[in-house]
């Protein structure tokens, strides 16, 4: 964020929503000053596709509310929120699949204290819609009744993941899925990114500005997308299908073990610094048999963090697929519309003039029902399997 006009620069795509979150600080501020606050609330839900920046926003919006300029970007308060140490804001992010109700009522607690730093207390909730219902419940009483100078931020996919109750008292901000160019330009300004390759990327991914990040930049990610895409054109038989399952399910996990990898063994070596590994002196000796409790508790939290990586892993792949299928769909109606598999164009055409229209719907629909069946927690492979075998078939 250095030398970077705003905090709100950085958001790809979402020119509609910068305008009312900056005139929402500029309220706050006004109300700390001791005049109206009226454009500004207690809670707000940010919502949008994968993608869309919805954390990223979130942040940016907590920046502006504890900088004196509103968010400019390069003072110590937006460099400290930014980066995820500012005292005063509290950083969500459930680990596992689920958010449980000893966590929440701890988080409430936590967030009823004074700010330190005389602005705002913030809670910064990623994927808030994997609270349990239990959960969900603690929250809407510390939605309902906040603290004079706590703010509440949740970001889900839509507003509906949330409960009513907790929905009717948030302020919605409604993000989209980035244009082709805004990440194109994004990749290009801020990554120093090929202007084709950075295309390429960003029609691959759909608008995700993380993903198309990761595909200009890592040609293993990249060669695993492509595998994935080859697989449609490799059905034709059940050998095949079994076969392609078991590639999905290990391109996943490789794909998962990639993202998890680097930050477990981090977080590992910082555990044991903190804990004083590698000094010596008085007390050491003690405090580092006092670690392997919190080493533990790490290691379960990286578990539960893995089993989700991995699950959304999987559905990255499955929309891929429905990426694919819905290119040949486009083709097979002759629609003309760009195309985010087109690096397959021979394997699309191929796909396109082998079926109909009503085929690839199916096939599409083979693919969702593999997602439901995953989210609900039946052995990936097997999911995977019963929808290679669905694609076959048509």
């Amino acid at each position: 964020m250095l030398g970077a006009m705003s905090v709100f620069d950085d958001l790809v795509g979402q020119d509609t929503v910068i305008e009312p979150l900056r005139a929402a600080a500029r309220a706050a501020a006004d109300g700390l000053a001791g005049g109206s606050s009226g454009g500004m609330t207690h809670a707000w839900l940010f919502t949008g596709p994968p993608g869309s920046g919805r954390a990223e926003a979130a942040r940016a919006f907590a920046a502006a509310l504890q900088c004196a300029d509103g968010g400019c970007g390069h003072c110590d308060a937006c460099h400290q929120v930014l980066a995820g140490t500012h005292a005063d804001v509290l950083y969500v992010r459930p680990s596992g699949l689920s958010f449980g109700v000893d966590r929440t009522r701890d988080l409430v607690l936590r967030a009823a204290s004074r700010p330190t730093g005389g602005r705002y207390r913030i809670v910064l909730f990623e994927d808030a819609d994997r609270a349990t219902e239990a959960a969900s419940n603690a929250l809407l009483k510390a939605v309902e009744e906040p603290s004079p100078r706590t703010v509440w931020l949740l970001c889900t996919p839509t507003a509906e993941d949330l409960l009513v109750t907790i929905r009717s008292r948030c302020r919605l901000v409604t993000l989209r899925t980035p244009p082709t160019a805004a990440v194109v330009d994004a990749l290009v300004r801020r990554d120093g990114v090929d202007p084709d390759a950075a295309a390429e990327a960003a029609r691959a991914a759909a608008g995700q500005v993380e993903r198309a990040r990761r595909l200009a930049t890592d040609p293993e990610a990249r060669e695993r997308r492509s595998e994935v895409l080859s697989i449609p054109a490799r059905l034709d038989g059940i050998g095949a299908c079994v076969a392609a399952a078991a590639r999905l399910y290990e391109l996943a996990e490789a794909e998962s073990k990639a993202t998890t990898g680097a930050l477990d063994e981090q977080e590992r070596s910082d555990l044991k610094a903190a804990f004083g590994e590698g000094s010596t002196g008085k007390g050491v000796a003690k405090a580092v048999r006092g670690a392997a409790g919190a080493l533990k508790d790490l290691e379960e939290r990286q578990k539960r963090r893995a089993t989700r990586i991995k699950r959304d892993t999987y559905d990255v792949a499955l929309l891929d697929l429905v990426a694919f299928y819905r290119d040949v769909l486009a083709i097979q109606l002759g629609a003309g519309v760009e195309l985010s598999t087109a690096a397959h164009r021979a394997d699309l055409d191929r796909v396109a003039r082998a079926s109909t229209p009503r085929a690839t719907l199916r096939r599409i629909d083979a693919i969702m029902e593999c997602r439901a069946r995953i989210a609900a927690n039946v052995h990936p492979q097997i999911a995977m399997e019963a929808m290679t075998s669905a694609l076959l078939l048509g």
